[in-house]
């Protein structure tokens, strides 16, 4: 078979649109029993503070009827931790390593940033901007496009590396926002973080099954609402975007792809089958061959 899978997301080169989310794949080195890091495109890591975080109480995490709500609470070793234990593993392996990073003002997003920056071998910066501002009142930074273009620039400021804003879809308008990050620097967009939902168990007399009430869904309940907002911000930006939301299989790569992204984050069904992301690279270019779909980053949305 004589399928092309790279895609160019400008200065970052995949070899496939596939690649692993953040908060589903650790730091990647949890998955080599199940997944060769030479043959996938990339991943994001868990997600990185500048101090460690043991994150919230459990139960923290909860089967939902087509998915799951998680309130992990960004549990995490640190910076300094994964420089010197992560880093030096990763480095071996030729899959594009994205760092997924966060802080709770905008000085520590810059300092997170300059701090991975040092870093040859880490091939991309991932911001999650869907946590609270603790200097500013705890407003999250995804709330606003003003918001966004604030700690956004920073961040750019800060580093030379391929810059992937990750953001939140519980916002108003997504397109705002998304349209924000680009003219504050943004390489690209990850579209998009997880809903918040709740799971309420009657047995109890109404509590809630998480710890922290609420948290975030993933899955395949997500998957429709997550390609409207991956089209949605194709309409209004003119970066690439990395879809994510219940993509378990080469059909639901596709769809995103179609939707207006040039690649795609493979989340939840992780938890499922570790090797998912082989077995959806296999089938990817399968069914490209049987469509007649020669070379993939040529897919264009056709509506």
């Amino acid at each position: 078979m004589e399928v092309d899978l790279s895609v160019d997301l400008g200065e970052l080169k995949l070899s496939s649109p596939v690649l692993a989310a953040s908060g589903t794949f650790g730091y990647g080195l949890e998955y080599l029993p199940f997944v060769d890091l030479n043959r996938l495109a990339g991943f994001s890591t868990k997600g990185l503070s500048l101090k460690p975080r043991i994150g919230n109480p459990v139960p923290r995490v909860i089967d939902t009827e087509a998915g799951m709500l998680n309130a992990i609470g960004l549990e995490n070793v640190g910076l300094s931790a994964f420089l010197a234990e992560k880093m030096p593993l990763l480095s071996r392996y030729s899959s594009k390593i994205l760092v997924n990073f966060f802080g709770e003002s905008e000085e520590e997003y810059e300092e997170m940033a300059a701090s991975l920056s040092e870093v040859e071998r880490i091939d991309a910066l991932e911001m999650n901007i869907s946590c609270p501002n603790v200097a500013k009142g705890g407003h999250q930074f995804s709330s606003s496009p003003e918001r966004v273009e604030s700690v956004v620039s920073k961040v750019r400021r800060a580093t030379k590396k391929f810059l992937i804003v990750k953001l939140s879809p519980n916002v108003q308008d997504i397109g705002e926002i998304a349209k924000a990050a680009e003219s504050a620097g943004a390489d690209a967009l990850s579209v998009a973080n997880t809903y918040v939902g709740m799971k309420i168990d009657v047995q109890s007399g109404g509590k809630p099954y998480l710890a922290n009430r609420t948290g975030g869904l993933s899955g395949s309940a997500i998957k429709p609402l997550s390609i409207y907002l991956v089209y949605q911000t194709a309409q209004a930006v003119n970066i690439p975007i990395l879809g994510i939301g219940g993509i378990a299989s080469a059909e639901d790569v596709l769809e995103y792809l179609y939707a207006g992204a040039s690649a795609v984050q493979i989340g939840t069904a992780n938890f499922l089958d570790p090797a998912i992301t082989m077995k959806v690279l296999d089938d990817l270019e399968k069914l490209c061959w049987n469509l007649g779909i020669k070379k993939i980053s040529g897919i264009q949305p056709s509506f």
